[in-house]
């Protein structure tokens, strides 16, 4: 299978890689974030170590990271990004990850559907409070 198609960062990576920190202000998330979705397996694999232990984050990792961020910001549930996560590790899982990708799908478009809604009443309030305004101002 040709390469999946991530988000990616701005960011020059040297070759030993970003820090934790680094990697927080090239992410937009916060070091405490990073760790956790470390530790609760969102991350294609653990963020390898320095000789002091230090994380080290390389491109494949800040690619991995900025596609979780986008997933997230689209609303898609920890527990679905975890599945992306586990079934990326696995070759052969293709199908299983196009299947979540394609729910998580609906439910974007469901939202977008949704917030359209909101907003066409928003405007539609706005419009009525601007009548009574103007009609005031004029009287």
């Amino acid at each position: 299978m040709s390469e999946v198609p991530l988000p990616s960062l701005e960011v020059d990576v040297p070759p030993e890689g970003l820090s934790i920190g680094e990697t927080a202000r090239a992410t937009g998330l916060s070091v405490d974030t990073l760790r956790y979705y470390e530790r609760a397996g969102l991350l294609l694999d653990p963020a390898p170590r320095d000789g002091g232990g230090r994380r080290r984050y390389g491109s494949a990792d800040l690619a991995w990271i900025a596609g979780l961020v986008m997933l997230r910001e689209t609303g898609m549930g920890i527990g679905d990004v975890r599945r992306m996560a586990e079934l990326s590790r696995t070759a052969g899982t293709e199908a299983s990850r196009l299947a979540v990708l394609e729910q998580h799908r609906e439910r974007v478009l469901a939202d977008l559907a949704r917030t359209r809604a909101h907003l066409a009443a928003l405007d539609a309030k706005i419009s009525s409070y601007r009548h009574a305004v103007a009609e005031k101002e004029n009287a």
